[in-house]
């Protein structure tokens, strides 16, 4: 199963090193110098790999110089994993989240339905009362995941999960 690691950006002086935008909790794991990725319709070697400015600069065997690497900008990077494999620290791959029951207050209320990786902060893309709505996926608003039960709790607020009830900004 393929998870999606990074995104390219910019590319970075005349070498073709590229600045990549970490979607994982592991890019120390994930963008060890040797190891490959997947981009497009392909695989790349990684050669060089450090952090920089809250993301990383990487060089990849396969893109030589600066106009091969403005070719790959806004590329997602992905690599293969079991899909047995749970990441650590109480982070989740999308495909565990996605399909899970949505319970508020103790009730259940929808279905997780996507995964949405914003620059702020993870989504979760919801189905509640027959809408759609993006909750951000942060620990105020989705305390507890328990996927042997299949459910995620979120944390209702005036306007999340209702736009009606929003109250009037001042």
């Amino acid at each position: 199963m393929r998870v999606v690691v990074g995104r390219i950006g910019r590319a970075h002086g005349i070498r073709g090193d590229l600045s990549v935008d970490p979607r994982t909790d592991e890019p120390e794991r994930r963008f060890a110098v040797g190891s490959s990725v997947l981009c497009r319709d392909g695989e790349l070697t990684i050669t060089s790999s450090r952090p920089h400015s809250g993301k990383w600069l990487m060089h990849f065997e396969q893109i030589p110089d600066r106009t091969a690497a403005e070719r790959f900008h806004g590329a997602v990077l992905e690599v293969e994993v079991d899909p047995d494999e749970v990441p650590e620290d109480d982070a989740f791959y999308d495909h565990q989240l996605v399909g899970l029951a949505v319970t508020v207050g103790g009730e259940p209320r929808g279905r997780v339905l996507d995964v949405l990786h914003l620059p702020a902060h993870d989504s979760l893309l919801v189905e509640v009362d027959g809408r759609r709505v993006q909750v951000p996926f942060v620990e105020a608003l989705v305390p507890e995941v328990d996927l042997e039960a299949g459910t995620v709790t979120i944390e209702d607020r005036p306007g999340l999960l209702n736009p009606e009830k929003a109250d009037e900004v001042r």
